[in-house]
């Protein structure tokens, strides 16, 4: 069948007899080994991490055929004239509006650099921000990838002649939180009073009616994918508590003490069950106003919901609450070389959805830059940087389970500029530097990863 890939007995036995030690992607042994250093920040210990690069994996050069937007055209399925997800046998897809499958490869922040050494460069650079779209789209389109991920300036990138497809990040509870105030910045993401959200307010879920009416100008554009409602919110089993410590005038404060009672006596202790349920009845009382507002002003877009961190990648009652609601799992993964299958496979199984990586990324020692915010890997070189990109997106491709990825992020940081969070200020991210300088050996890992994906995709789906 034209568009799938496939090996001969031989081929098969020669790939087995090459996989001979245990890799988390491979789940049989592996001769074909490569190793990176890496640490966890600046002054930190060096470690040799096990990482699959393309080169311990056959090669294949089948062309597939395409559609406009990136997607398979064969086997073709149901086009609806917008993104959805289906899962095919053991295997989730998203699927393009002329129904082609598709695997979302995506790049976050794709925006210009604001500060005043940045404005030269893109004038030196580029001319003019029109002419920024034009190429910068060129550039991560040329590499392979084909979405643009969340913080991306879609407004400039449209006067581009060829779109892209695109999710969106809408930040209600910040949002929110910046109208009500008691928030702060904290490393790459808002915080709330006690780690509490205003999911409780009375004025919250007016707030976000109001505000989804910024949807109603796109709910028929067919590029964009999907709407993620805010980024890595303090969900945690200690909600409970937190919530209970709030003033008692607090609207929280009051919701907790009020579920309690209806829980259990209140002379009764808090146990594991009140904060494993609270913790739900939280995230779905968010998605319910959340969820129910963008569905309404963006109906044919995909909700996405809110982006996830660290903090939950162990608490199944947030991926069963967010499957009531969302239709892609959209996690932040960071501390892992390798993706582990077994964890992504159960955020799966427990919320019935695929899921979306939507940030990971290395820094490289040899950009410069100091690298001490951010949660991603130290690596000595950007040609490392490209070797954790293969090793840890052929782990999502063979998971069967995830939909696409975001690499975080465009453009390196921009030590100049003083008004982001303490993750965004020195760090190397970037396919490109804060001056524009595309990073070319991180680049050649990345381009023939990309354009392999449905031949991975085959491959991978053939050894089991």
């Amino acid at each position: 069948m034209k568009g799938m890939l496939y090996f001969s007995q031989t081929q098969i036995r020669v790939l087995a007899f090459a996989l001979a030690i245990t890799h988390p992607l491979l789940s049989r042994p592996c001769l074909a080994e490569t190793h990176v250093n890496t640490s966890t920040k600046p002054g930190a210990a060096w470690r040799l991490q096990s990482t699959i690069i393309l080169e311990n994996l056959p090669s294949n050069n089948t062309v597939q055929s395409l559609d406009q937007f990136g997607g398979l055209t064969s086997p073709l399925t149901k086009a609806t004239g917008f993104f959805h997800t289906q899962l095919i046998g053991q295997r989730w897809w998203l699927v393009t509006p002329d129904g082609g499958l598709f695997i979302s490869r995506g790049m976050n922040s794709v925006s210009q650099i604001t500060t005043p050494g940045g404005r030269a460069s893109l004038k030196q650079k580029f001319g003019s921000s029109q002419e920024w779209a034009t190429q910068t789209l060129d550039l991560i389109r040329n590499d392979g990838f084909n979405t643009l991920g969340a913080w991306s300036d879609t407004t400039t990138l449209k006067s581009a002649s060829k779109p892209m497809a695109q999710t969106i990040l809408w930040s209600f509870m910040s949002s929110y939180g910046k109208k009500r105030g008691g928030t702060r910045q904290e490393s790459g993401h808002t915080g709330y009073p006690n780690d509490c959200p205003f999911i409780f307010d009375p004025e919250f879920k007016p707030f976000c009616e109001n505000y989804a009416k910024k949807l109603d100008s796109q709910q028929q554009d067919p590029w964009i994918i999907g709407h993620f409602s805010d980024n890595e919110l303090p969900w945690s089993r200690k909600m409970l508590e937190n919530y209970l410590s709030l003033p008692s005038s607090d609207a929280g404060h009051r919701t907790a003490i009020k579920w309690l009672e209806n829980r259990h006596d209140s002379s009764s202790p808090i146990t594991e069950d009140d904060r494993s349920a609270f913790l739900a009845f939280a995230i779905d009382k968010y998605l319910t106003i959340t969820g129910g507002a963008i569905r309404k002003h963006a109906p044919h877009h995909l909700f996405l919901g809110p982006r996830l961190h660290e903090t939950v990648y162990h608490l199944p009652e947030v991926f069963t609450t967010l499957g009531h609601h969302v239709d892609i799992v959209c996690v932040n993964y960071y501390r892992a070389w390798s993706p582990l299958k077994e964890l992504m496979e159960s955020w799966s199984i427990e919320s019935g959805k695929p899921l979306m990586i939507t940030e990971f990324y290395a820094k490289g020692e040899d950009s410069g830059m100091g690298n001490t915010g951010g949660a991603g890997w130290l690596v000595k070189t950007q040609k490392d940087r490209g070797a954790f990109y293969q090793n840890f997106t052929l782990g999502l491709i063979k998971s069967k389970v995830c939909v696409g990825w975001s690499w975080h992020r465009y453009a390196d940081n921009d030590p100049d500029d003083k008004n982001v969070d303490p993750s965004n200020r020195d760090s190397n991210k970037g396919i490109v530097s804060n001056r524009y300088e595309p990073f070319i050996e991180l680049l050649k890992s990345m381009k023939p990863l990309n354009l392999q994906v449905y031949n991975l995709v085959s491959h991978f789906d053939s050894l089991n």
